[in-house]
Order: C-alpha cells, then sequence, then structure tokens
C-alpha cells in the first residue's frame, strides 16, 4: 500500500468547551496520511490515476471553516469519514492538535487511522 501525505495543515476554527473557546478563533494543526495505490499515475505517468491531494486539502479547508465542533475528537471523525467516502483512498490516519491548549504544553492533540468498510 502507497501512501500520499499532508503535513501540518494550520487552519483557524472555533472548537472547544469553554464559552471563551467558541468566541476566538484558534489554530488548529492537521496532518493526513491515505493510503491508495499509485502503480498506475506512475506506470502511465498520468494525473487522472493520481489521487489529487489538492482537492483532499480544500474539502479538509472548507470542512473546518464550515463547521463548528466543541471537540476535536468529533472533528478528527467527520473528517476521517468524509475522506473515506469522497476519495479513493483504503485507510486515513489523522492526527488533529492545539498548540498551546495546554499550558507548560508545546501541544496537544488526536490521531485516529479509520479504514474503508467493505461492501456488505
Amino acid at each position: 500500500m502507497d501512501k500520499i501525505f499532508l503535513r501540518d495543515l494550520k487552519l483557524k476554527t472555533r472548537i472547544g468547551i469553554f464559552d471563551w473557546e467558541k468566541q476566538i478563533d484558534q489554530v488548529i494543526n492537521i496532518n493526513i496520511e491515505v493510503g491508495t495505490d499509485i502503480k498506475k499515475a506512475a506506470e502511465t505517468d498520468d494525473v487522472q490515476y493520481s489521487l489529487d491531494y489538492k482537492s483532499l486539502s480544500i474539502k479538509v479547508k472548507d470542512y473546518v471553516n464550515d463547521n463548528q465542533h466543541d471537540l476535536i475528537e468529533t472533528l478528527i471523525e467527520n473528517i476521517a469519514q468524509m475522506l473515506l467516502d469522497e476519495f479513493d483512498i483504503n485507510y486515513v490516519t489523522i492526527s488533529i492538535s492545539k498548540p498551546g491548549a495546554i499550558r507548560d504544553s508545546q501541544d496537544v492533540g488526536i490521531e485516529i487511522t479509520r479504514n474503508k468498510k467493505s461492501p456488505t
């Protein structure tokens, strides 16, 4: 399985459980890795057989801009499911972090891996 990754996508959003967090934009960092087969794209040198990672990044940016969540857990699950549903990928690993959210810590966040479900 081949991997395509997008690292350190910095986006502003309103996320958090406290009232003050819901009133201000906060920076979150997103890392995405997807499993897909790039062999045909490599053999043909034809972009039509490749994963459009620009489109993937735009989908993530649009989702973050258009939705507000209290929990990173909800945000990360929703992004993972959207990518699995909309792109020809076998799995997605995503990490989302909120720099500075914990005093005396550089960063805090969550990482998940989700697989495409087999058709029943």
